[in-house]
């Protein structure tokens, strides 16, 4: 019986592209769920009468930063991947 070869990868190239490409669409489904969220609590606010300002305030700090986050990892990951060769080509 032959000992695993420590320099063979684990994973297939393929599976880990999978999971890369995996992980950017959640993490904009999930900024999506953040911006329906902070929409809906301003509706909430303006139906309660509440504090509106507190709700429109958090809501113009929470959507940029969760969109400027989601748009750098996604332009690290592609800007990685640009010229890069296919490992099974």
């Amino acid at each position: 019986m032959r000992a695993p070869d420590p320099h063979a990868p684990s994973w297939h190239p393929r599976g880990i592209r999978v999971l890369q490409i995996l992980s950017i669409v959640l993490m904009w489904a999930f900024l999506g769920g953040v911006v329906a969220w902070m929409v809906n609590v301003v509706q909430l606010s303006l139906s309660l009468g509440d504090a509106l300002t507190v709700s429109v305030g958090i809501s113009l700090v929470v959507i940029p930063v969760y969109t400027l986050v989601a748009g750098v990892l996604t332009y690290v990951f592609f800007g990685l991947q640009r010229g890069r060769r296919d490992p099974e080509s």
